[in-house]
């Protein structure tokens, strides 16, 4: 189980602005569930957004105006009959705060008011969210969370992340059809924020020595055909110089497969490092090309620590105790580098 203030520690990597003065508070609370560290999070980052002033969009809005605007629907006029009113039915673009990221904030707070979370926690969201009075809520499953960032919008991007961790992480259907909060986030969306977390601490905390991103791998073909192959996409690549280390993040409930009561690798991953490894080491043969599958540590598979010699690459296998001080994990981090 994954401390909640480890959850914080992660969150804050994926999202650097949690970092910031503002939050410093919320980095000092102790938090009993997922739902009530997130609720903190999203209150003190919608009420630095509110000073900043709620994002707008232009939305087409129709309705019959004593002054007309915008584009004069006649036809509609006349079946309206709103020309009888001394009105005309037109179109036109209104900047409103009914903005589509405004919504999911509404929808996701009002989600949480149901949510084990505390009633002081509440009822600051609640204060929040009579500046929301404008606001649509929206269908909580069928949310578009493909938004595009721009420099008037970029301040956004941490609250519809926790927003998205809230509905898709921890929101869960019932056989009923109802839903609630579950206090632990799934294991599906863990996994996006494990991927994360990485990438974004080996950027922050070995700048200027190594190289961090998430790097596509072109396919070492022989006759440069490559159509229809599948994108070689990984997780985190780090760069020193000539040296490649390649890691591939697993967040699993189990770290291992049995069949025929042999306990080993699950093979879809192995087979995964090793097309990775591969692939760039024979696009870049100047280079050392390594591979490492990190998976988190479970108790029912304990630590693995292996090393692997395959066709002149390093090739390991590690797990990172997530169920510890967060210093442990930064050193076991450290150490993946510096080995």
């Amino acid at each position: 189980m994954i401390p909640i203030q480890n959850v914080y520690y992660m969150l804050a990597y994926a999202f650097q602005v949690l970092n910031e003065q503002g939050y410093k508070d919320v980095a000092t609370e102790q938090f009993g569930n997922v739902a009530e560290l997130c609720s903190a999070i999203l209150v003190k980052g919608t009420a630095i957004q509110l000073k900043r002033g709620l994002n707008r969009e232009y939305i087409e809005q129709s309705d019959a105006l004593s002054i007309p605007r915008g584009k004069l629907e006649i036809s509609e006029s006349l079946k309206t009959r709103s020309i009888q009113r001394k009105q005309l039915d037109c179109t036109y673009d209104d900047f409103s705060v009914n903005a589509y990221m405004n919504r999911i904030i509404k929808t996701t707070m009002a989600l949480l008011q149901r949510a084990d979370i505390s009633n002081n926690r509440k009822k600051d969201m609640r204060k929040i969210l009579v500046f929301f009075k404008d606001v649509d809520p929206l269908d909580v499953h069928s949310i578009n969370w493909n938004i595009q960032y721009n420099r008037s919008n970029q301040t956004y991007r941490m609250l519809i992340g926790v927003c998205q961790l809230i509905i898709q992480g921890l929101l869960q259907t019932e056989a009923d059809g109802t839903s609630r909060l579950m206090s632990f986030i799934d294991e599906q969306y863990m996994h996006r924020l494990y991927e994360k977390f990485l990438l974004e601490y080996y950027r922050k905390e070995w700048k200027g020595i190594v190289e961090a991103r998430a790097s596509q791998i072109p396919w070492a073909v022989d006759d440069g055909f490559s159509f229809m192959l599948p994108v070689l996409q990984t997780d985190i690549t780090l760069t020193k110089g000539r040296q490649v280390l390649i890691i591939d993040a697993k967040y699993y409930e189990r770290s291992t497969q049995t069949n025929h009561n042999t306990r080993t690798i699950h093979s879809d991953n192995i087979r995964q490092i090793f097309t990775y490894v591969k692939n760039k080491q024979a696009v870049e043969p100047e280079c050392t090309v390594s591979g490492l599958l990190l998976y988190t540590r479970t108790d029912e598979d304990g630590d693995m620590d292996y090393k692997y010699s395959m066709s002149g690459n390093c090739i390991a296998v590690k797990t990172l105790n997530l169920d510890q001080d967060f210093s442990g994990i930064r050193a076991e981090l450290d150490g993946i580098v510096e080995e």
